[in-house]
């Protein structure tokens, strides 16, 4: 029986050991930020971590990143573009309608694209944070990213957060790398492949439009020329195949918005151009002449 009571009072205080280290550990750190905890992944299947840098490992992107290297160590460049395909095919040589759009939209303001097709907010943040900004110097950054995140199922809060986190972030790279830019933040445009993710976009650019402070970041949202109130596009204005990407109306109305922005930064544009020349997709064999419809939403 004193055996009993000792091993019974032996368990007793092990067990007030064990909840008094417990109670001493410290909690999280206030204002420590929610990514650490985050699970990989939330609702739906859909990919968090829109704020932590990510590579594209396919061997067409990695070297598609060193020519855009070779491209912003050229100089001479006051407008840098930076987004995904719908960025990227405005000014690239293997959409020679859009890039004779892109020309005469912004020749003389020293522009110059480094949209890359299918990358997510994250692969555009390891780019810029991996030297695709390094040293460029720009005056105007022009931002559109964020649709290949949304994809075509409509999100919860927890998508829509993500996204505006990742977009925070690279305005965060945006501002270190280039402290002396304007950032020009566009709305994402409307994606009519699926009309269910209209108002998950909508609650997107509601949150970028208060990351803007009206002066060193400028919000342009130019949905309302490209679409109806409900999200329905407009004729003409995106490809008819993917009902993705813009077609040449829907460049010029976004260009449209753009430029009596750079008119007031940057006066008139000048006569000559000193922008590295337009690149285009490294695994493109030919030029097409028309810009065709594409059965995956996330293409080049």
């Amino acid at each position: 029986m004193q055996h009993s009571i000792q091993f019974f009072g032996t368990l007793v205080t092990a067990l007030l050991i064990c909840n008094s280290s417990s109670a001493q550990t410290p909690p999280p750190a206030t204002g420590a930020t929610t990514n650490a905890a985050a699970p990989p992944h939330l609702q739906g299947g859909y990919r968090s971590r829109a704020d932590q840098p990510t590579p594209r490992r396919d061997a067409n992107s990695q070297l598609a990143h060193q020519k855009l290297l070779e491209k912003a160590k050229k100089g001479g460049i006051d407008i840098y573009f930076e987004g995904d395909s719908i960025t990227r095919r405005w000014g690239a040589t293997d959409y020679p309608a859009f890039l004779a759009n892109w020309n005469a939209n912004f020749f003389g303001w020293n522009a110059a694209d480094f949209g890359w097709g299918a990358d997510a907010i994250e692969n555009i943040l390891w780019r810029l944070e991996n030297g695709e900004l390094d040293d460029v110097n720009p005056k105007i950054i022009v931002l559109l990213a964020g649709i290949n995140n949304v994809g075509a199922r409509p999100g919860d809060d927890a998508k829509v957060g993500d996204i505006t986190r990742g977009i925070k972030a690279v305005l965060a790279v945006c501002r270190q790398k280039a402290p002396g830019a304007t950032i020009i933040l566009t709305a994402i445009f409307p994606r009519n492949d699926n009309l269910a993710v209209v108002p998950t976009i909508d609650k997107i650019n509601d949150n970028l439009a208060r990351l803007a402070d009206g002066k060193k970041i400028r919000f342009l949202n130019v949905n309302d020329r490209l679409a109806d109130k409900d999200g329905r596009l407009f004729d003409g204005m995106m490809n008819a195949g993917d009902k993705l990407h813009p077609n040449l109306k829907g460049y010029q109305v976004w260009a449209d918005g753009l430029k009596p922005i750079f008119t007031e930064l940057l006066g008139p544009p000048a006569k000559t151009d000193h922008a590295p020349p337009p690149t285009g997709d490294p695994s493109a064999r030919k030029t097409p002449s028309v810009p065709s419809a594409t059965t995956n939403s996330n293409h080049m």
